[in-house]
């Protein structure tokens, strides 16, 4: 990028860009001072100089290191990488801790190694941790399997910092050899964790085993007791799963080294409408955290949690990752910088994204359409009773509930009348023919059905609907695209977003993926669902380690128990 019009400098300097009176933000000490920032070969210099090759005067606005996400998967934007970057810098973002389990459960290592090239030389530094639990459980079919030589070499790639989430929390707990393999392999990195709900004694035992972060915290005694008990706390406010405002009394000057921010699954609606990690700044700031608190927990704290000791202050020898503010308590970003370079500017990305040409990250979505069927046969019964997942509006724990259905025809089928519609997890990675099939409370939806190649963690096709021809239409749909997320009803499919890249992401800018990511919410909410974030959702009722209750293309999972079972109850009493 080029010097800016209007710079004053002398090309003789061995300064790069000097950064005239700002306020500075010293993370160290907690305080602003004012002064000018020296910058050269990316790096800070110093806090003054005779001469440079650009001078900029900011006249008094305040400067602060670049935010950090603590957690992310990158492929829940939507975006490819180098889109994601120009999507977040804007917003102050400057690094990223992202974990590639989305894209690894669909291509193994190869999808790892796709995310390191894709965000190799971008104005964004994009570190990654080694995906731990590829599939989460034993309980889906993904596309891929990573066991310990598979962890252990992606561990030995550059800009791979640690161990990434540990979902299998009942396998550590239970000293399972596979689990405990990848732990030992990590040993010494960062390890991140991912123990909802967990707590006592099990929870002792899963921190001993290595993890020292959580991000699955959703009440603030849950949090105290982890934090306690030795993990970092990462506060997440993604798309559907939104802790900021329960957890954030957590966050004070004396806990702030050991609570950070992170964004975990933000979709691209979100990134548009709401921001990165400086949303989750501002509203920290606007319920009463210090600018100074809020801010350090954002950059100088996780910077030091993974062991990325030049990231996250404006000190001598640091990274030249900067902010500049035109507000401080609104956290208005006016510029930013990545390595001294000038990468966004009113809201607006200065780089370019690379195009996508990587042919083995498409055609992902292999489906049995021939034997596709979501017929669930009732026997010779008039009705039947069933366990049924259920939701909620800000969370992706789902409780299980107990519900009678009709069956039609000899088939157990939706009732809408009781907000009840069948959901199926299709296997799409092999062709199996695998179908699980179940029942959802909680979507809304009076005809239609939903459907999405983003399906955590397998990524398997997940689909919901009111009857078996719109859901088949939707599948059907996703095959043709190359994956995605698809709205049909009366047999016409009435929206969709392409994403043929590994069937999570698209390559075309966020402005585009999100209208066409508000379309298809516009359409749910047509189709009677009122849910925040219907997509978001449903991609999350085929995760089996978040408790309740989950469905996979492999049947029901009582996440509680760790096992499958049946989807009637009836037959348990008879």
């Amino acid at each position: 990028m080029s010097r800016r019009e209007g710079s004053t400098g002398d090309p003789r300097s061995d300064v790069d860009l000097l950064l005239r009176d700002a306020q500075i933000l010293d993370v160290f000490s907690g305080e602003f001072w004012r002064g000018d920032v020296a910058v050269a070969a990316g790096r800070i210099v110093g806090f003054g100089a005779a001469a440079a090759r650009e001078i900029r005067d900011l006249n008094g606005a305040w400067l602060v290191p670049g935010l950090i996400d603590a957690h992310v998967h990158i492929e829940s934007s939507q975006l490819t990488p180098t889109q994601f970057a120009r999507a977040v810098v804007p917003h102050g973002t400057t690094c990223v801790i992202a974990d590639p389990h989305e894209i690894a459960n669909v291509l193994g290592p190869d999808g790892v190694r796709y995310m390191l090239d894709a965000t190799d030389g971008i104005p964004l530094h994009a570190y990654f941790m080694a995906p731990s639990c590829v599939p989460s459980s034993p309980f889906e079919t993904s596309g891929a399997t990573l066991g310990e030589d598979e962890v252990a070499e992606i561990l030995s790639w550059e800009r791979v910092l640690g161990l990434g989430e540990v979902m299998n929390y009942p396998g550590v707990i239970r000293g399972e050899p596979d689990i405990a393999a990848k732990l030992a392999v990590a040993r010494g990195r960062p390890i991140d964790g991912h123990a909802p709900g967990l707590s006592g004694r099990r929870l002792w035992t899963y921190v001993a085993a290595g993890p020292r972060t959580d991000h699955e915290c959703t009440t603030l005694e849950e949090a105290r007791e982890k934090l306690r008990a030795g993990l970092r706390i990462l506060i997440r406010e993604g798309t559907t799963a939104r802790n900021l405002d329960a957890l954030l009394p957590l966050l004070d000057e004396r806990t702030a080294p050991f609570v950070h921010f992170c964004t975990d699954d933000r979709d691209s609606e979100s990134l548009l409408a709401e921001g990165h990690i400086d949303d989750l700044v501002r509203r920290a700031i606007a319920a009463g955290v210090r600018p100074e608190v809020a801010i350090a927990s954002a950059t100088i704290h996780p910077a030091r949690t993974y062991g990325l000791f030049d990231h996250g202050a404006i000190a001598l020898g640091y990274r030249a990752d900067l902010i500049v503010l035109s507000d401080l308590r609104s956290f208005a970003v006016r510029e930013v910088y990545v390595d001294g370079i000038l990468a966004a500017g009113d809201g607006r990305p200065l780089f370019e994204a690379s195009p996508e040409t990587d042919r083995h990250v498409l055609d992902t979505v292999c489906v049995d359409l021939a034997r596709l069927s979501f017929r669930l046969d009732s026997g010779v019964r008039t009705e039947r009773r069933v366990r049924a997942l259920a939701v909620g509006g800000d969370h992706v724990i789902t409780d299980a509930v107990e519900v009678t259905l009709p069956c039609v025809g000899g088939e157990v089928v939706s009732d809408p009348e009781q907000d009840i519609v069948k959901l199926a997890v299709v296997e799409r990675h092999k062709a199996s023919g695998a179908v699980g099939i179940g029942f959802v409370r909680g979507l809304g939806l009076a005809s239609g059905a939903l459907a999405s190649t983003v399906a955590h963690d397998a990524h398997n096709a997940i689909v919901a609907g009111t009857c078996d021809e719109d859901m088949c239409v939707a599948v059907r749909e996703l095959a043709r695209i190359g994956g995605g997320q698809v709205v049909a009803e009366a047999g016409n499919v009435v929206a969709r977003l392409p994403l043929p890249i590994a069937g999570l992401m698209s390559d075309r800018p966020l402005s585009e993926v999100a209208a066409d990511s508000k379309e298809l919410t516009q359409a749910a909410r047509r189709l009677g669902c009122s849910l925040p974030a219907p997509f978001a959702t449903l991609s999350f009722l085929a995760l089996p380690v978040i408790p309740h209750l989950k469905l996979t293309d492999q049947g029901l999972v009582d996440v509680d128990e760790f096992r499958l079972v049946s989807c009637f109850l009836d037959d348990l009493a008879s």
